[in-house]
């Protein structure tokens, strides 16, 4: 696994664990949905200020984005699908 895939592995990991969406996470860290979406494919030479903006929303030290994965983990699962139900 190379970095930009490590990378991409450990925001997906990451960002399901807090619960966001690609679209909230993009909406807080000030980009676009569909380059959080390049980065946790791995096809994304992201840079230091967005790996910055990202581990800031996430609350995680930037480190933790370069997190060795072992080979044998399951893929992070997706989150469900659909809006979140109102809390009433």
């Amino acid at each position: 696994m190379d970095v930009r895939q490590t990378i991409g592995w450990n925001l997906r990991r990451l960002r399901v664990a807090r619960g966001l969406s690609q679209e909230r996470l993009a909406l807080a860290a000030e980009i676009d949905r569909s380059y959080v979406g390049r980065i946790e494919r791995g096809v994304e030479n992201v840079t230091v200020s967005t790996l910055e903006a990202l581990a800031g929303v996430l609350e995680v030290h930037v480190s933790a984005l370069f997190q060795q994965v072992d080979a044998a983990a399951a893929k992070p699962a997706p989150l469900r699908s659909g809006r979140k139900p109102k809390a009433g």
